[in-house]
C-alpha cells in the first residue's frame, strides 16, 4: 500500500456506488482514469476526484510516476441511514432511508520495487542562532507595526470634516413620505 484516500458519507446509495467501482477495481491509474471520465453514473466524477486525491498523496509521499500505479483496493461501505418520512393516503406516513456511502481508496504500484520516501530524500536545512532571533524580532514588531496603522486609519475617518446637507438634499423622514402620500390620495376630484 502506497497511497490512499478516503471519503465519507457521500449521498448515494453503496449500491449504486459499488456499480462503477467495480469498473476500476485492480486497473491501471491512467486506465481507470479514462474509465470514469466517459461513465455516465452520479458518483464517476466523485470516484475520479477520490482518485486524483490519492494520487496526489502517493505523489507527496514517494517518488514516483503516475504511470506505474494501479488502484490494488477499492471499497465502498455503508455509512448511516438518513431516517424520513413520505405522506401516504389515509393520513399515514411511510418510511424512507436515504442511504450514505463510505468509500476507500487504496494505490500500490505494478512493479515490486518499493520507491524512495520524499521525505527521507531531502536534507534538513540548518538555522543559525542569529538568524532565529532576528525572526523572532520580526515576529515581536509586526503587531505593533499593524496596531499603529490601524489607529492612523481611525484618526483620517475621525478628522474627515462634516458635510453640511441643504434641505433638498436630505433625505425625506417617515412623516415627510406618508404626508405625500395622503396628497396623492386625496387629490381626485368629487363629482
Amino acid at each position: 500500500m502506497l497511497g490512499e484516500a478516503k471519503l465519507h458519507y457521500l449521498r448515494i446509495s453503496p449500491r449504486k456506488v459499488r456499480l462503477v467501482a467495480d469498473l476500476i477495481r485492480r486497473k491501471p491509474v491512467l486506465e481507470a482514469k479514462n474509465i470514469l471520465s466517459f461513465t455516465n453514473k452520479r458518483s464517476a466524477p466523485i470516484l475520479l476526484k477520490l482518485l486524483n486525491q490519492a494520487i496526489a498523496n502517493t505523489k507527496n509521499q514517494y517518488e514516483i510516476k503516475e504511470e506505474e500505479l494501479y488502484i490494488s483496493k477499492i471499497t465502498v461501505d455503508e455509512g448511516p441511514r438518513y431516517k424520513r418520512w413520505r405522506p401516504v393516503s389515509r393520513g399515514m406516513a411511510h418510511p424512507i432511508q436515504k442511504k450514505t456511502s463510505h468509500i476507500h481508496i487504496v494505490l500500490d504500484t505494478l512493479t515490486k520495487k518499493k520507491p524512495k520516501r520524499v521525505l527521507e530524500t531531502k536534507p534538513k536545512e540548518k538555522v543559525s542562532q542569529a538568524e532565529l532571533k532576528e525572526l523572532a524580532k520580526e515576529r515581536v514588531k509586526k503587531p505593533e507595526v499593524q496596531k499603529e496603522k490601524e489607529v492612523q486609519k481611525e484618526k483620517k475617518e475621525t478628522e474627515k470634516p462634516p458635510v453640511f446637507l441643504t434641505k433638498d438634499q436630505r433625505a425625506p423622514s417617515f412623516k415627510q413620505k406618508i404626508q405625500k402620500g395622503l396628497k396623492k390620495m386625496f387629490r381626485r376630484k368629487a363629482f
